[in-house]
């Protein structure tokens, strides 16, 4: 594989690497232009598509002789990491980027063209993986809100770097944000943030079921950091607490996702109340098993709506979808099971149906790719 990025596209391929580097250390680069990393614990995966005409210049070259979807290199992230911490400085600098695979010597071959005729090359070490694939049907989540990045992103920032989770509710009047602190801290010395939003502030709203999810923000800075950089809106899925949340940007030229893990008892709990601790053992994040479906599955086209849905426009024109009957069965998980967002999950819902699997790992990687996202 081969390709060559110039201008304001070495800069936003660089802020999609800052963006993995939240999630994990280790990142899967694909030949079909994907960029894709998954966190230790299993609870957070994204994923960077790229179309050709993001690139200057793009061929598969020698990779086009064997078969480009059962190539798979996994790097360390920290290694590709360094080469675009400076953003301001490759903005000034750099006029061209190139990137190249060699499957003979298992390198990643990353030059940078610079001004005054200085080029700067990398030789990175991966190895041969099999694919990372997220499992994640986004079209069937019943709650959608889609808004400027700038607007979610000024509603995060009232939370101090340290936070590590945040607690999402929507309901048809509102839709709130605040803090989350887990039982055991001392309640004395945590400053509890919560503010909300009217419908009429997003561009989308959509509402199926009033739900109440928590999930870590760490890994959603970074995505939130890269689609306000482009100017991008941000679409979030999410259902239930302990299913799945997507946050989502697209383009015409690249696509990009984070799949989270949500607290399986998230929606049992008032705005500043004290939780209960966990077993140390478990991780932070659980979420429950959705019909196999990608993540990256693409959702442009309309949403099939449930039956029992209205639709209203709002004074600001952005449509606003109402339930005509409250869901009065819908339910909490009654236990607290954890399980992971990446391999296996189980809710007390679905204790008669067969586990799905959230992602896996396969030697074939199955093109997910043909449904576009909101």
């Amino acid at each position: 594989m081969n390709c060559i990025l110039e201008g304001s596209a070495v800069k936003a391929f660089g802020k999609a690497i800052h963006a993995l580097s939240r999630i994990g250390d280790e990142l899967w680069l694909d030949p079909m232009l994907a960029l894709r990393s998954v966190n230790s614990a299993h609870s957070a995966y994204a994923f960077f598509l790229f179309s050709p005409l993001f690139f200057q210049l793009y061929s598969l070259g020698s990779v086009s002789e064997q078969d480009p979807e059962s190539i798979h290199c996994k790097l360390l992230i920290k290694s590709l990491l360094s080469l675009f911490r400076c953003l301001a400085s490759i903005e000034r600098n750099v006029e061209r980027c190139q990137i190249s695979i060699s499957t003979s010597n298992d390198r990643v071959v990353i030059q940078f063209f610079c001004r005054h005729g200085i080029t700067k090359t990398y030789n990175l070490c991966f190895q041969e993986s099999e694919a990372l694939q997220a499992v994640f049907a986004s079209h069937l989540c019943p709650n959608v809100i889609k808004a400027p990045a700038r607007l979610l992103g000024d509603m995060v920032m009232h939370f101090p770097v340290s936070q590590e989770e945040i607690t999402l509710s929507m309901s048809p009047l509102r839709v709130g944000l605040r803090n989350y602190y887990e039982g055991g801290n001392d309640l004395m010395k945590n400053m509890y943030t919560e503010m909300s939003l009217h419908p009429d502030e997003f561009d989308y709203f959509q509402i199926g079921v009033e739900s109440e999810i928590t999930f870590c923000l760490k890994e959603l800075r970074g995505l939130l950091s890269f689609a306000e950089s482009l100017s991008l809106p941000v679409s979030v899925h999410f259902g239930a607490a302990g299913k799945p949340v997507c946050f989502s940007v697209e383009d015409l030229v690249l696509e990009a996702a984070v799949v989270l893990a949500t607290l399986v008892d998230s929606e049992s709990r008032g705005p500043s109340q004290p939780t209960k601790t966990l077993a140390p053992t478990t991780p932070r994040c659980v979420a429950a098993a959705l019909p196999a479906a990608s993540c990256e599955a693409d959702s442009r086209k309309p949403q099939d709506l449930p039956a029992a849905m209205e639709l209203i426009a709002s004074s600001q024109g952005s449509p606003i979808i109402y339930p005509l009957a409250a869901a009065d069965d819908a339910t909490t998980p009654a236990s607290s099971a954890i399980c992971s967002l990446l391999f296996r999950a189980l809710s007390s819902e679905q204790e008669d149906d067969a586990c799905a699997v959230l992602a896996f790992y396969s030697d074939e990687e199955e093109d997910y790719t043909n449904s576009p996202i909101i």
